[in-house]
């Protein structure tokens, strides 16, 4: 099967989230994904957790459908099979540690000099300039710059995501950004050189809370699972259990109080009247949301508001996700294969006409040995045919 990507090949020189989010979603189009591990010990991420038939539940996600090879970059040999890669590469990723790209000579300007048509893409925590330049960044110490962690949790205690959300939000734009580059070289011949900061990647998504707090009167409020600027929305306990649900216009909570509530007086009174009403009275509506849901199972209630047009969910825990009955029936698992076995892995969001490449997870080092005998080749005929 035809695949976008299948004449694109990707050279990564990656480890942890970011930059393999963004590689392989590449490789699900079919792109060629040589993922560059250190001799030994490769990709720290492998060593996270160990809950996948033995592998790193964070690898596993990251990282199908590549080619792992071990190169020592500080070696001239192995530094030598690399160059013959990038030489080769449509794509150049990395997130090394800041500086590093440079003293090693991998950064854009070193190798889009050799090759202008390269797309050259740099991740880093806080940007190429300015006084964090030069600062390690994690994934939640960037929740903390940006303000997600105060914008999160109870009004007494700040939390985290509970997933890597700053380092998917910058693999998403190193992904988008290479797709974009990709475009514009199709039609120009010449690369690009992008570089994604997680503190604007996370910092774009942290928009809304930012505007609200600067322009606003208020700090963000921290609202635990309820909606801090729309009531009501979040969590509300029935007889067996919790259901949530939203309420985005009037018209939704008229049918609210009609069809669900069988009280048409709380419509217009002066406490729910608006939006704004709603989210000053919240610990009162709630009051009343949950008198009623108290006499029926969640079900029941999910039944009531499906009845009144109210969009609603279930609470349903990480594990209760992957046995998610609206993912079986559109058929979006399929079998991947991992080092220590099959396991079934999410097809990537987006639908279209042709079917994810979804490869197998590698070993560390699987393919040096091939690799090195293409790219060993590769250079020897390149030394030695005529300028």
């Amino acid at each position: 099967m035809r695949r976008p990507l299948e004449d694109i090949t990707v050279v990564a020189v990656e480890q942890a989230v970011a930059a393999p989010f963004a590689s392989r979603q590449l490789a699900d189009l079919g792109a060629r994904v040589i993922k560059i591990e250190r001799p030994g010990g490769g990709d720290f991420a492998r060593r996270y957790d160990q809950t996948v038939h033995g592998e790193s539940s964070y690898f596993v996600w990251l990282n199908r459908g590549k080619e792992s090879v071990e190169l020592d970059v500080k070696d001239p040999a192995d530094r030598r099979v690399l160059d013959a890669m990038i030489a080769r590469a449509d794509v150049f990723v990395q997130n090394l540690v800041p500086g590093a790209a440079e003293r090693l000579g991998l950064d854009a300007e070193t190798l889009r000099a050799a090759r202008p048509e390269l797309i050259h893409c740099s991740i880093s925590g806080y940007g190429p300039d300015g006084p964090y330049r030069s600062k390690k960044a994690y994934d939640l110490l960037l929740q903390c710059e940006t303000g997600l962690v105060m914008s999160t949790g109870t009004p007494e205690v700040p939390a985290k995501a509970g997933f890597s959300i700053a380092d998917i939000a910058t693999g998403m734009y190193a992904y988008s950004g290479i797709l974009t580059a990709l475009y514009d070289r199709a039609r120009t011949g010449v690369g690009a050189s992008l570089h994604v900061a997680m503190i604007d990647a996370l910092g774009e998504w942290m928009s809304q809370p930012a505007y609200f707090s600067r322009y606003g009167d208020e700090p963000p409020r921290r609202t635990a699972a309820k909606h801090p600027s729309i009531s009501p929305y979040g969590p509300f306990r029935t007889a067996d259990g919790t259901v949530f649900l939203g309420i985005q216009n009037e018209r939704e909570w008229t049918a609210l109080c009609d069809v669900v509530l069988k009280r048409t007086d709380l419509i217009e009174d002066p406490r729910f009247a608006t939006n704004t009403d709603r989210v000053t009275h919240d610990g009162e509506l709630t009051v009343l949301l949950e008198q009623v849901f108290a006499a029926f199972g969640t079900d029941e209630v999910i039944e009531l508001l499906e009845q009144a047009g109210i969009a609603n969910a279930r609470l349903r825990t990480p594990a209760e996700f992957t046995e998610h009955p609206q993912l079986a029936a559109r058929d979006r698992w399929r079998p991947v294969d991992t080092p220590g076995g099959v396991m079934q892995a999410m097809l990537p969001p987006v639908v279209g006409g042709w079917e994810p490449a979804m490869g197998a997870v590698p070993r560390l080092g699987e393919h040096t040995a091939a690799l090195r005998a293409e790219f060993a080749s590769v250079e020897h005929v390149s030394k030695e045919s005529p300028a």
